[in-house]
């Protein structure tokens, strides 16, 4: 083993010269053919690949945070239109408070005047006792215009028999 150290120094040092080295991305045929050929660019360095457990993370993450805004927007829009809603009846129940208020207003005036008229008018009772004083004064007008009827045709009387007989009696 000792003496094949030795020999494997030797050897890296000939394959170090400048002559004589080689690249180990080429060989010697492709070498050729790189120097003929035009330079098309360099290549990009290769990605280097995130680890499964920290691109499972990340994209757990990532989604987590998508789906959550995805809630939170939907969840504001919801409340803005509850809230839309909710000023609406509030406003339809405003106008429906007014339009009550208004016939209770309406309504309490009808009672204030059937109150007034109620106290100014007579009862059934009051009716039916001025009903009968009427009767009696139509029965007294009635008898009067009778009596006065009757004279007048007492009077008719005498002044035809006056007429006819010329006396001069009269019957007052």
């Amino acid at each position: 083993m000792a003496s094949s150290l030795p020999r494997s120094l030797v050897l890296a040092r000939q394959t170090c010269t400048p002559s004589s080295a080689r690249f180990l991305s080429t060989s010697h045929v492709l070498r050729n053919e790189v120097a003929a050929s035009p330079n098309l660019g360099t290549v990009p360095p290769p990605k280097k690949p995130i680890g499964g457990f920290r691109g499972g993370v990340i994209g757990f993450l990532f989604g987590f945070s998508l789906a959550a805004s995805f809630a939170a927007y939907n969840l504001l829009d919801e409340y803005r239109q509850a809230s839309a809603a909710l000023q609406a009846s509030v406003s339809e129940l405003q106008l429906s408070t007014e339009k009550i208020s208004a016939h209770v207003r309406r309504i309490e005036a009808v009672e204030k005047d059937l109150k007034a008229l109620s106290q100014a008018s007579a009862s059934k009772e009051e009716l039916s006792r001025l009903r009968g004083e009427m009767k009696k004064i139509y029965d007294g007008l009635h008898v009067e215009f009778l009596d006065l009827r009757s004279h007048v045709w007492g009077i008719q009387q005498d002044i035809h028999s006056l007429s006819k007989k010329e006396s001069t009696s009269v019957r007052i």
